[in-house]
């Protein structure tokens, strides 16, 4: 499975600091692993501070928005 990050979804993962950036990394990890979107359609993903928003291409996750509560 191939993970593409929009400009602005990168720029906020590697402008964090170093738990949210394992957090958020370890959310990508998992979409990667969960069951494919039957469509290609938004999706959200949830961890304990942070968030991400995707869509899927075939086997390529799309992340569009990253984000962090702390």
């Amino acid at each position: 499975m191939k993970v593409e990050l929009i400009q602005q979804a990168a720029n906020v993962l590697f402008g964090v600091p170093d738990d949210v950036h394992e957090e958020i990394i370890t959310l990508i990890t998992a979409v990667t692993r969960a069951p494919k979107l039957p469509a290609p359609e938004l999706a959200a993903v949830f961890g304990e501070w942070c968030w991400l928003v995707y869509t899927s291409h075939g086997d390529v996750i799309e992340v569009l928005d990253v984000g962090c509560a702390r």
